[in-house]
């Protein structure tokens, strides 16, 4: 067990101190047959955690790796198995302009594969000073920049951008892949599917399904099948709308009064300090979010709110190249579920219902998003035609 712990270890957490820090679980599994294979981690804050995914893709003989994420050895462990069976990885692709999760481990990755060429996004930014590639330990020698310098295994990969889209302080924009041997559309925020059920990364440690499916901190963190789908379904809320309409914040008296009951003096259940009061009705709000029997495809509330609420039609664009790429099959995102199928059909779906939604939401769940969004603006943080910039 202390050898596992040791393999999960991830020492430069402090770099974006989010969950579970320094110790990355991983799982590894293959999503297209001899073709993609999925390393899925945790993160997020305060026990909202989702799933996050690297990807490794077959190009030939070779293996690019798409959407980085923290080394840890159990993943480069399970890399080597891949790279023994197929062949070296020689690329390393960050597809994000703001994708701080990914960004993290990029150094790292490129440490580790020392032969792998490196192709970023467009727009890469540092905070809060911007800082050449070598400083942020990205090897500047064999880094290239998606369409400027070209696209990495364009007999294979089909690249599409969305965006760029100016949000303030720096850009949207991630340039998604079609790989076209396994007829899969690969992107990082673009879209996701949630299914109503717990993703299997959490039988590794179902903490935070239970954690936040308690109604207050005295109650201790019990492990059922119904207590770990309630915790998911509430895990989906907070990270979809940052605060839900059902979400209450109870007054400190009572979330202190709650606090350090018998079996919950310990960091698991942050001594019984649960600052939520969920009131009747959040279950209808999750399940409009999330797919019963098949992962529900979608634009993530909080980008579709935050970044596309003036930008609906340079999504729409991207959506008609999508559609218009041959034999597309399945979707893999970065989050959420994986291998989803996203044929023509459900494409034609999701643009109908784009086109009969309102994109700048402000009632019911999307009220603090709303709310923020319209701040932003007011302060000058966000601009009103986020498009304007990148006209030309």
């Amino acid at each position: 067990m202390s050898n596992l712990v040791s393999e999960q270890k991830w020492s430069w957490w402090p770099l974006l101190p989010l969950y579970p820090y320094g110790r990355k679980r991983t799982i590894f599994r293959e999503l297209v047959p001899n073709q993609i294979w999925s390393f899925e981690q945790l993160q997020g804050i305060y026990y909202v955690a989702v799933p996050v995914r690297l990807l490794v893709v077959r190009v030939k003989n070779e293996l690019m790796i798409i959407n980085p994420l923290p080394p840890t050895n159990e993943l480069l462990r399970d890399i080597d198995v891949l790279e023994k069976k197929i062949g070296p990885v020689k690329t390393i692709v960050l597809p994000t302009a703001s994708g701080l999760e990914h960004k993290i481990g990029l150094p790292a990755l490129a440490r580790a594969f020392p032969n792998a060429k490196l192709w970023l996004c467009p727009g890469q930014f540092s905070f809060p000073f911007q800082l050449p590639f070598d400083w942020l330990g990205i090897p500047s020698n064999r880094t290239n920049i998606l369409l400027a310098d070209g696209f990495p295994h364009a007999d294979y990969c089909e690249w599409i951008s969305l965006g760029p889209i100016d949000i303030g302080l720096a850009r949207f924009q991630e340039i998604c892949c079609f790989h076209k041997p396994s007829k899969s559309l690969l992107v990082t925020d673009a879209l996701v599917g949630i299914e109503d059920t717990p993703p299997e990364i959490f039988d590794l440690d179902p903490t935070p399904l239970l954690f936040h499916s308690r109604e207050k901190g005295s109650e201790e963190l019990i492990d059922t099948p119904i207590a770990r789908r309630k915790g998911w379904l509430r895990l989906v809320l907070f990270a979809s709308y940052l605060r839900p309409e059902k979400l209450e914040i109870p007054k400190i008296k009572e979330i202190f009064g709650n606090s350090l009951k018998p079996n919950l003096r310990n960091k698991r259940a942050h001594f019984g300090i649960y600052p939520f009061s969920w009131q009747k009705g959040w279950e209808l709000s999750a399940k409009k979010i999330v797919g019963k029997n098949t992962p529900l495809i979608q634009i993530a509330p909080v980008i579709e709110r935050l970044v596309f609420p003036r930008a609906q039609k340079s999504f729409l664009n991207w959506l008609n190249k999508i559609e218009s790429l041959k034999g597309v099959s399945w979707l893999i995102s970065a989050h959420y579920s994986g291998k989803i199928k996203f044929s023509t059909y459900e494409i034609k779906v999701l643009r109908n219902k784009i086109n009969n939604s309102d994109w700048a939401k402000n009632e019911g769940d999307f009220g603090f998003l709303g709310w923020l969004d319209q701040k932003l603006l007011k302060l000058g943080v966000v601009p009103r035609d986020p498009l304007r910039k990148f006209s030309d």
